[in-house]
């Protein structure tokens, strides 16, 4: 389990982590999202005693990350795949690892096995693609078989199978009672992987909720409906509480309103609908509504 307590980062005027209090719980997969520059990296920085705190506390399984004699079979963590001697190979980066811990060769091979990396384990790293290289930083992470496991951006540069392979990881870890701590800017894939999720934004927490309650919260119900009287039935539907959105020729999309008022609206006045389907809110909308006042750089809609 992590433990965040009033956790605060200064950099000389700047405040990159403003006083935040949250925990990491074993068993489930814990999102943490967030714009550039909210503070998340440096967040994760400070769990694993990488950046000492101006403020606060935070623990992992009840201590700072200084205090385990043996770290990396406490806490696995992934947050630059690129912090690797390049000239040496795969195997033996993790086998210079292994041995600060006293880990065998036999479990070198086995997290080599584990993340698929058996064809490329005696290249030279320099040589790795960004993808093969976050599988390296995750047999890193993995090598003393650790309780907790922090993941910064774990599927950047991965292919659809790869990402696949990280995702049923998480979750599989998780399942073992770990505590899985990771963040990513794909949202369609955490809203697949996380059970959880803290959204940090300008250093602040701004969201700290199950999944399912952040969509919930974040996004109004949206109808999308498709009928030859169309303009009619937007004005039957206009209302201050109801949004109306004309994507096409005869389509609505509809906001405030379900699909069953929908459909009864046009029964009473005798218009016919040849689509009335609930469309499901997305994690992607969720986030950007909760994070629209903590955006650090904005561009202008494409038109």
């Amino acid at each position: 389990m992590i433990t965040a307590t009033a956790l605060t980062k200064r950099y000389g005027q700047k405040t990159a982590v403003n006083d935040i209090t949250f925990s990491v719980r074993p068993g489930q997969v814990t999102g943490f999202l967030g714009p550039n520059g909210a503070g998340k990296s440096t967040t994760m920085r400070m769990i694993v005693g990488l950046d000492r705190p101006s403020a606060g506390t935070v623990t992992v399984g009840g201590k700072p990350y200084a205090e385990h004699r043996a770290p990396l079979h406490e806490v696995g963590a992934l947050l630059d795949a690129k912090a690797v001697h390049t000239g040496r190979t795969a195997e033996n980066h993790l086998l210079a690892m292994a041995a600060t811990h006293g880990i065998g060769k036999r479990r070198v091979r086995e997290v080599i096995e584990l993340t698929g990396l058996e064809s490329v384990a005696r290249k030279r790293v320099g040589g790795f693609s960004l993808g093969m290289g976050q599988r390296l930083g995750i047999a890193a992470a993995m090598l003393g078989d650790p309780s907790t496991l922090i993941l910064d951006e774990p599927v950047n540069g991965l292919d659809p199978e790869g990402v696949l392979w990280v995702r049923q990881f998480v979750r599989h870890l998780a399942s073992e009672g770990r505590t899985v701590f990771l963040s990513s800017h794909l949202m369609s894939e955490m809203a697949q992987t996380a059970d959880h999720l803290i959204v940090l934004g300008r250093g602040e927490i701004i969201a700290d909720a199950p999944v399912a309650d952040i969509i919930d919260g974040g996004t109004r119900p949206r109808v999308r409906v498709r009928s030859p009287h169309a303009s009619q039935l937007a004005e039957l539907l206009a209302a201050p509480e109801v949004a109306v959105l004309r994507s096409e020729q005869g389509l609505l999309e509809v906001t405030g309103v379900d699909a069953a008022g929908i459909g009864d609206l046009a029964a009473q006045h005798g218009l016919a609908i040849h689509e009335l389907t609930p469309q499901n809110a997305s994690l992607e909308e969720a986030y950007m509504a909760l994070t629209a006042d903590a955006v650090e750089y904005r561009t202008e809609a494409v038109r």
